[in-house]
């Protein structure tokens, strides 16, 4: 080497050392490298990180060898001002030379041989690439454990919490004035735990524990799918929807009460009006049996009056009081419309008595009022409107008959 060749290397080689060293602290000061130095992992995860600390291993061994070099060619460099030609002979040697030594690993006596063990001897480049191999292999393996961690870590996180405010969810209804006690006595501690499981849907708490215990010590080989943490979410949400709700109930019982009384004094007014429009309508339009209006207020009612003594968990009595509520707003719903239908029967007669005036008023017009089967028609349509009670289903064929006749059999 020139010396503007070797002091142009030297430099060269302290950055390349510098850098490699910031690489290996950061890596070492990396939050999946600190976890995993000191977790209990198992099976796949095991091995792969098994297989990068022994390449973490050998790339210190052979940084320090690398870094022993760097060290002898500086020494070298700062005992002259002025290279010679001896510094640049060892400089070259050191810099461009297979300097980096590697000591023969001590094998196991059954492996050993009587003949000499071989350092191997790299140049500078050499032994960087070779650190950068083993330095590869280490951080693929903590990406790949990285990955699992950063997808499955915070959604067991946010399951957990779901998990704890559906049994805090649960005490509070199981409270007796809904409230939750700020402390538990510790001999109530293991109670109140066994109560976390029991109060949340079926094995939910376990299934979560073993997914935990899973994915922090073998995240490459047992990692949680993604459907069994959706149906886990699904769960836990409906579980806390349903709380909610017979929270809310009882809280809004006393209200939801009376308004369910009122809503069936409104059932009642519409059955009632419904009834009413039947008695109308009936001597007028001929009905069908089945067209007499029900009563559905009585049954409403008793189910109240049962929803009152029920002693049912809240869970429970929330959907009851929820359904019967449904069934409340129904029934009127249904009255109001049997009397609206009622109502119309009537209208659609009073339309047919209208369209029979027109026809005949056409009729006239046309010069065919007189003819003998048109009258025949006319005469059995005006007879079926103006019975009492009327089958409108005949009377509107009637009109339709005499409609086409009067039109020369079209309409």
């Amino acid at each position: 080497m020139s010396r503007e060749g070797a002091e142009y290397a030297l430099r060269a080689r302290a950055d390349e050392r510098d850098r490699i060293s910031g690489h290996l602290l950061d890596l070492e000061s990396h939050t999946t490298y600190q976890v995993l130095k000191g977790a209990p992992l198992r099976g796949l995860t095991q091995r792969r990180w098994m297989a990068g600390q022994a390449a973490l291993t050998a790339l210190w061994t052979l940084y320090d060898a690398y870094r022993g070099v760097l060290r002898d060619a500086e020494q070298i460099r700062a005992s002259r001002g002025r290279l010679g030609s001896d510094q640049l002979a060892a400089l070259t040697e050191l810099l461009a030379g297979r300097s980096v030594v590697l000591k023969a690993a001590v094998k196991p006596v059954e492996q050993r041989s009587l003949l000499p063990e071989v350092d191997e001897r790299l140049t500078l480049d050499e032994a960087v690439t070779r650190m950068d191999a083993s330095f590869q292999e280490v951080t693929d393996a903590l990406a790949d454990i990285d990955a699992v961690w950063s997808a499955a870590l915070p959604r067991l996180d946010a399951a957990d919490a779901l998990l704890r405010e559906v049994t805090t969810l649960r005490r509070e209804l199981d409270a007796p004035d809904g409230a939750v006690e700020a402390h538990t006595a510790p001999a109530d501690t293991a109670r109140a735990d066994t109560a976390s499981a029991d109060t949340a849907p079926a094995g939910v708490a376990e299934e979560l524990g073993r997914m935990r215990a899973a994915v922090l010590e073998d995240p490459l080989g047992s990692p949680p799918a993604p459907h069994d943490l959706d149906r886990i979410d699904r769960l836990l949400a409906g579980h806390r929807a349903d709380l909610e709700e017979a929270l809310r109930a009882r809280r809004e019982y006393g209200r939801r009460r009376e308004d369910l009384a009122a809503a069936l004094d409104r059932v009642r007014a519409a059955e009632s009006e419904a009834r009413l429009a039947h008695g109308a309508v009936v001597v007028k339009i001929a009905l069908p049996p089945r067209a007499a209006p029900t009563s559905r207020v009585d049954a409403l009612r008793d189910e109240l009056a049962a929803l009152d003594a029920s002693a049912d968990d809240w869970l429970v009595r929330a959907r009851r009081l929820t359904a019967l509520e449904q069934a409340a707003r129904q029934a009127a719903e249904q009255a109001r419309a049997t009397a609206a239908a009622m109502y119309g029967l009537v209208a659609r007669r009073d339309e047919l008595r209208g369209r029979l005036g027109a026809c005949q008023a056409m009729a006239v017009r046309r010069g065919t009022a007189e003819d003998p089967e048109a009258t025949r028609l006319h005469e059995r349509a005006r007879l079926l409107l103006w019975t009492a009670p009327c089958d409108l289903t005949k009377a509107a064929e009637a009109v339709d008959l005499y409609q086409r006749a009067i039109h020369g059999g079209g309409r």
